[in-house]
């Protein structure tokens, strides 16, 4: 049989590792303003339903790849400013060292996210968290000084309310609401964990 003539790359079937880069270009996108929120969940569906990589290729044209060759921060580093956790069959975490913009949206579908709050560098020392759960689960963890207002909605699921409370002067402010349907959304006050704590122990 005679071998078949090279095919166009783009009319070749995109893999799961595929899928992932462009949703990366998405979320970086989306993080940096480029790309509106409604823009975002209207992309996010195209991915998915793309059936060649020419059509994958086509849902990011306009957009540069600012995760190419990124790093994770380590250390005393800070990672770059975040607004959005997607996970979708996965799981996202914004822990540590990380710069919060004044709006953050969780979106977590089959899947689960963590954000943790006690080390955030927060713009104007407060934060609102939009946490959507579909038949997965978020994690909010915020500082014990923190003053914490919690008016998600559970629907066939659960929004936790018990970090509910006032703060400390000087504390930061955390607004956390959302929806989860058929799934959680976690809230709970934690200690933070600073340099002092180990030198009075001792």
């Amino acid at each position: 049989m005679a071998d078949l003539p090279d095919r166009d790359p783009r009319q070749l079937r995109p893999s799961d590792r595929d899928r992932d880069r462009t949703l990366d270009i998405l979320r970086s996108a989306t993080e940096e303003g480029r790309l509106p929120m409604a823009e975002f969940h209207e992309r996010l569906d195209l991915v998915y339903s793309a059936r060649t990589y020419g059509e994958l290729e086509r849902i990011t044209h306009d957009l540069p790849d600012t995760t190419r060759g990124a790093a994770p921060a380590s250390g005393g580093a800070v990672s770059r400013a975040g607004k959005l956790g997607l996970a979708f069959l996965g799981a996202f975490t914004r822990a540590g060292r990380w710069r919060a913009a004044r709006t953050f949206t969780s979106v977590t579908v089959w899947g689960g996210g963590t954000i943790d709050l006690r080390d955030a560098i927060l713009d104007g020392n407060e934060i609102r968290i939009r946490a959507f759960a579909v038949m997965g689960g978020v994690g909010v963890i915020v500082p014990e000084d923190a003053e914490v207002e919690v008016s998600g909605i559970g629907i066939m699921g659960g929004f936790d309310h018990r970090a509910n409370g006032p703060g400390r002067p000087g504390g930061p402010r955390v607004t956390i609401t959302g929806l989860a349907f058929w799934g959680g959304v976690g809230t709970m006050r934690k200690r933070r964990k600073t340099p002092t704590d180990d030198t009075a122990a001792g």
